[in-house]
């Protein structure tokens, strides 16, 4: 036994050194020591919303504006390939939010064209259509409109998880809900309309030039030319603080899209106020190159989201795969345009279905509530397991104040997050491992019952019990393990928070307290058991 007691003692030994190592950061916070914070971990235990205060949102994904999108990007390939392929169309538009009608001018060009419809695999393609020899419908297949809607919501959810990645909120969360909805809460965070803004934004970035061949005046009266369309610059006045708009127009088709992009960085300006430099791939920066040397003399509107940010004119080709959005911005406003550019656009707008803002107070005042109810609960079970098995019922305790530490290190290590159900996971953690306690120490009052020597009894007691300790607690593993698969948000918390703590509580209830037992009976000559 003495070998064996050996081994357990430096494992317990060990797991509960480490365990203060990534306990004393939540404990000392930024009264951690110098030498302390450089070979040695100083993350906390992360609070969760409902514990440090922050944001609510449900945010709704119009995935049906991204299935148009996707059939106003095929009418635009369409009409490439049909003129690569020397045929001539009527006219190719969207119908509905599903089809695209082609009318081709000639019978002659239907060869041709149902050629090139053999690329679209994805579409349905009927002709004739409506009696009419010339006319093509394509329609979206089932499949396919399902593939855009998932793919869709997966994309908006990385793109959100980057701009906020990139906004530095720790812990945040971003989950999908149900087929159309993302969940974004965002612990800590104060300026709340700041981030709806960063979260909101489509950021659809495009390159167009500006109509210069027609009047703005007739534009803005309603006689806009085909092929051309009225944006407009809008910037803050820092005296009065109204919103400026000064109308531009532009032609319709944008020269180059921020895809393209690689790195967006906010840059300092020549009169203090900052600017944004972009920043090209390879195919970017020879477009860019090439679209600016077309077009010298002319004037090439930045846009954001149908925002005109800036209109420069194009003074000389430009090389480098360089751009830059100047514009009237302060600090935080260039910042959040860099986070959007470089985390990429939204593939379908969003909308706030759902906000609550959860005060640090409230938070403050769970902690507050929870941490009491912590110290009379454990000061009650302390006090009768004492009273009930005596100096055992101190063995009992150290453990499971053991229990509580290693679960608290786990999240620490790991970068869990500390919810209200997770605090309520702990609680009933202590409960369970002082039932896996009080299990054994029941199975060795028996054996003493029997007149078994002290050591025989602690020896049987463990071996007796130990199945139903560790049948108990696997079962209730499993059922965390499916909370946790088919939970959310502090369900998860919850499951987590419980699985860590059942099994430390089997270590602490099995392998501590009998290292315990083990150690005063080889230590201590003890001879007759207080339990």
């Amino acid at each position: 036994m003495k070998s064996n007691l050996k081994w357990r003692f430096w494992l317990i030994a060990i797991i509960i050194l480490v365990s203060v190592i990534y306990v004393m950061p939540s404990l000392l916070g930024s009264k951690l020591p110098y030498w302390w914070k450089k070979p040695l971990p100083t993350d906390k235990v992360h609070l969760g919303l409902d514990l440090q205060g922050g944001m609510h949102l449900v945010l709704g994904v119009k995935l049906e504006k991204a299935i148009e999108n996707t059939l106003e990007t095929t009418v635009g390939a369409l009409k490439d390939d049909i003129q690569k392929k020397g045929a001539v169309y009527d006219y190719i538009k969207r119908i509905d939010q599903r089809s695209i009608e082609l009318n081709v001018v000639k019978a002659d060009f239907v060869p041709k064209v149902q050629e090139i419809l053999n690329d679209y695999f994805n579409f349905t393609i009927t002709h004739p259509y409506q009696g009419s020899s010339t006319k093509f419908l394509l329609t979206f297949k089932e499949a396919e409109i399902t593939r855009l809607r998932e793919s869709t919501i997966d994309q908006a959810q990385k793109t959100i998880t980057d701009r906020i990645d990139q906004f530095g909120v720790a812990e945040p969360m971003v989950a999908k809900q149900g087929e159309d909805r993302i969940l974004v809460q965002l612990p800590g965070i104060k300026d709340t309309q700041r981030a709806i803004d960063l979260i909101g934004k489509t950021a659809q970035l495009e390159f167009k030039l500006v109509d210069e061949e027609h009047s703005i005046d007739k534009a803005l009266q309603g006689q806009v030319p085909e092929g051309s369309e009225v944006l407009y610059e809008r910037s803050r006045d820092k005296v009065t603080g109204q919103v400026v708009k000064k109308p531009y127009l532009l032609k319709s088709n944008a020269l180059m899209t921020g895809n393209l992009l690689t790195d967006a960085r906010i840059q300092p300006g020549e009169y203090g106020t900052p600017y944004v430099s972009m920043t090209f791939n390879k195919f970017g920066a020879m477009l860019f190159e090439q679209i600016t040397g077309e077009n010298v003399g002319k004037r090439l509107a930045i846009i954001l989201d149908d925002n005109v940010y800036s209109a420069p004119v194009i003074r000389e080709k430009i090389g480098g795969g360089r751009a830059q959005i100047t514009g009237n911005f302060t600090d935080e406003e260039a910042r959040d345009l860099a986070i959007v550019l470089r985390a990429g656009a939204l593939p379908a707008p969003v909308e706030i279905l759902e906000q609550r803002t959860v005060g640090p107070s409230l938070g403050q005042d769970s902690i507050h509530m929870g941490i009491i109810s912590f110290i009379i609960g454990t000061a009650l079970v302390i006090l009768f397991t004492i009273m009930y098995y005596k100096l055992s019922g101190i063995v009992a305790n150290i453990a499971t104040f053991l229990n509580v530490l290693i679960v608290l290190a786990f999240m620490a290590a790991f970068k869990a997050t500390l919810t209200l159900p997770g605090i309520a996971g702990i609680v009933l953690t202590v409960g369970m491992a002082m039932d896996n306690i009080v299990i054994i120490f029941e199975r060795i009052r028996e054996e003493l019952d029997l007149g078994k020597t002290a050591g025989a009894a602690i020896s049987a007691g463990y071996d007796k019990a130990f199945s139903a300790v560790w049948d108990s607690a696997m079962t209730n593993v499993i059922a965390a393990i499916i909370l946790y698969i088919f939970g959310t948000g502090p369900v998860k918390g919850f499951a987590v928070t419980l699985s860590i703590g059942l099994i430390s509580g089997v270590f602490t209830a099995v392998v501590l307290t009998h290292f315990i037992f083990d150690w005063f009976l080889l230590k201590g000559k003890i001879t007759k058991l207080s339990i």
